[in-house]
Parts: C-alpha cells; structure tokens; sequence
C-alpha cells in the first residue's frame, strides 16, 4: 500500500515517519511525505530516514491543488496530519487555522475523489468535544468546540463526515488525546517548560493550573492511526486515549521534580480565553479493531524529559 502522509516532518508525523522506517507498518509499500516545513516542521526531525528507497520527502502545501492532486494518483491511502494545533496561535492569527486546517483538507479530500484513492484518514482531537467535567466522551458525543483551533478541526471533520456521505468517498476519523514524545516543538506544554527551566526560567501557568488532559505517547497513537487505517470502518470516528489524566499542575511539578528543582519554579499567568477545563475520552472503539497501547507512561515520560533535556542542555 503506497501512503502519503501530509505533515510528516512536524510531531506527530516525524514519529509515523521513524516507526515505519523501522518495520513497524509492514502493510505500508511506500511513504510519501509531503510537509511545507513551517516553524512547526523539520527536515531535522526525518532527515536520517530520506535515504530510504521506500521513503520520498516532498515540500509544498496541502493548499497547493494541483501538487495534491498529482501525488494522489500515485497513492492508496492518504493520511492527513498537517495542521496548525497551537491553541495560543488560533486565539491570535485565526485565519491561519481557518485556511490549512479547513480548507486545506477540503483540497485533500477532493483530490482522494477526484483520483479515486481508496482511503482517507483525517487526523484529529479531543479537543472538538469542548470541556467535561466529569465523565468522558465517546465517538458519539457532541462536538463543541471552544477556541478557534478546536473549531478548525471541527469544521474539517464535519467536510471528511460530508465527503463520506455525498460522495462515498471511504474515509476514517481519528481523534486523540494530548501527545508526548520527542521531535515536538517547545511552544507546547512538555518541551516548553523543559525548555525555560533549563534556561533559568520559571515555567507559566495559566490560571490554577487545574485543566486536566489525557497523556497519550506519540508511539502509541501513530500506532493507532495505522490499525485505523487497515481496518477501519469508512465513515466512522475513532477515539485515541492513553489513560493518563494529569493536571496541568501536576505535569509542572513532575518536570520541575525531575529536573531537581523546587516549586517555586512556577509563576501563575491570567488564564487564556476559552480555556478548556478537562478533556476526557473513551477509546473501546479503536480497541475493538486491534489497537493495545504497548508504552508504560511513566517510562516514556522520564525517556521523553530526558531526551528534551539533552537536547536544550547542548
């Protein structure tokens, strides 16, 4: 099966990128890559793995039809993980948002239709779902988004919904939970505090520091997306967990324990707007097609400090 894979040099993609480089996707013939390498993006991040003959890196925009289109009639399968996912940036520079992660998969979805690629597989969040505060979501639940990153998301979830039911056109929703993992650039949460503590600095937090998130290794989820894509159900969503519910507090003080410091490391900031208090989802779904976390999150959380470490350390 020849794949392309839309935002491969970013987080997230990156890691699909290494897991499959190393076997672990042996359904998977050939990666295409396609990444417009913004900040977000690095050839750094993939660039031991370009060598590979299995493996073509391409630079150039999902808003680009007609690059788009032209690498759709070589593939099977199309997964799309570019996006804009800074929720501090939507809040800012909305339009940005608007235009990559809505109309950008507009203008993927249309060239999977128009040149008759077989499957499309949005990648998407928890956070469409809005705030819970007790309890958690299943693929059933509502959506309602509350900032204009979860919006953007949304909207495109609701046109890959659409494009299955006007078109037909066979495509699979996944939506996870808050990532950790290497390769993922320091304006979120992890690599962010790892970041200004080694530099001396204090590490924010907004409001009480009492937003709770679902902890989910990136290894884990990649993984997920590839049982996703072999044997899910076409126009039906996905949720991805990893079972680890954190307060944003709490993650702070286990990074500020590790790292041997003390709590006065944390200076309280004025809430965002919008802010989400708790995601929660259930994931039985995804697991009824074959998908079992095979990470232990206090293991990769300590390998994934350590590695942000070294790497802000140098």
């Amino acid at each position: 099966m020849k794949v392309l894979l839309t935002g491969g040099a970013g987080f997230i993609g990156s890691n699909f990128v290494r897991l499959f480089a190393h076997n672990e996707f042996p359904k998977f013939s050939h990666l295409y890559i396609l990444d417009k390498l913004t900040y977000a993006g690095s050839l750094d991040n993939i660039e031991s793995f370009l060598s590979l003959p299995n493996l073509t890196f391409i630079q150039g925009d999902i808003l680009d039809k007609s690059l788009v289109s032209n690498l759709a009639k070589s593939v099977d399968l199309v997964i799309n993980m570019a996006a804009e996912s800074h929720v501090d940036n939507s809040i800012a520079y909305p339009n940005q948002f608007i235009m990559t992660n809505i109309v950008g998969t507009q203008t993927l979805l249309d060239a999977c239709l128009h040149n008759q690629v077989s499957k499309f597989l949005q990648v998407s969040t928890d956070e469409v779902y809005g705030s819970i505060a007790s309890g958690s979501w299943d693929e059933n639940s509502k959506i309602a988004p509350n900032s204009p990153y979860s919006a953007s998301k949304a909207s495109a979830d609701l046109l890959v919904y659409a494009y299955h039911k006007t078109y037909g056109l066979n495509n699979v929703i996944t939506r996870c939970t808050n990532n950790f993992g290497p390769n993922q650039y320091p304006e979120k949460i992890i690599p962010f505090f790892i970041q200004r503590l080694v530099a001396g600095k204090k590490t924010p937090i907004y409001g009480n520091g009492n937003q709770v998130r679902d902890w989910l290794y990136v290894d884990d989820h990649c993984r997920a997306i590839y049982i996703a894509s072999l044997y899910g159900k076409s126009g039906e969503i996905y949720n991805i967990g990893g079972g680890k519910e954190l307060k944003n507090i709490d993650l702070a003080n286990m990074i500020i324990k590790f790292l041997g410091f003390n709590e006065d490391r944390i200076e309280y900031v004025k809430d965002r707007p919008g802010h989400d208090l708790r995601y929660s989802i259930i994931w039985d779904k995804i697991a009824q097609i074959g998908y079992k976390p095979k990470s232990n999150f206090d293991i990769q959380f300590n390998e994934t400090l350590s590695w942000y470490v070294n790497k802000y350390r140098d």
